[in-house]
């Protein structure tokens, strides 16, 4: 299971990285990738109730690559995190496959609320470089979210989100895309 995590994540990296040369380059030079196996590791010692080594892994997890991955977050496989500096994904936050995160991009909360507090972002959503993504809402499958961008509410499926704070300036499916978001 692990490995076919582990594959899905690598064909991430080759389907949206035109400079990707081969899996192994992408899996020993990707911190992205290095981050999303570590946080698998995160992931299961705490749902295993390992909460404070779970908390270490991705501490190391974030010294090594400049990502930081809360334990609890939901990663499926398949996701493209590219370049990666600076990325922050909380606790609550929940991430679908075919997803592409750039530099910078926060998937955070707006204070102290208790709950669902971080977004839920929608299979192949692609993320700009600075986003900034911050509640307890979701980002429809097939949304866009343009550079620099503060996201405070629901994105819906196939709309792109460009602004401060973000407003939807386009909506229906990306060019490429099949009917269902795929």
């Amino acid at each position: 299971m692990a490995f076919e995590k582990l594959k899905k994540d690598v064909e991430a990296a080759k389907r949206n990285d035109p400079a990707a040369r081969s899996g192994a380059e992408i899996l020993f030079a990707y911190p992205g990738v290095r981050a999303l196996i570590l946080h698998r590791r995160a992931a299961f010692l705490w749902r295993h109730g390992h909460k404070f080594l779970a908390r270490l892994v991705a501490e190391h997890a974030r010294r090594k690559t400049g990502i930081e991955i809360h334990p609890a977050a939901k990663i499926a496989a398949g996701v493209f995190i590219d370049h990666g500096a600076g990325v922050v994904i909380g606790e609550t936050a929940e991430v679908e496959e075919g997803v592409v995160i750039y530099q910078g991009v926060t998937l955070g909360g707006t204070g102290k609320e208790c709950g669902k507090r971080h977004p839920t972002i929608g299979r192949n959503v692609r993320i700009g470089a600075g986003a900034k993504l911050l509640g307890g809402f979701t980002v429809g499958a097939g949304a866009n979210i343009g550079a620099g961008a503060v996201v405070l509410r629901e994105v819906p499926p196939h709309a792109t989100a460009v602004g401060v704070p973000a407003r939807i300036i386009e909506r229906g499916p990306r060019i490429g895309d099949h009917e269902d978001g795929i």
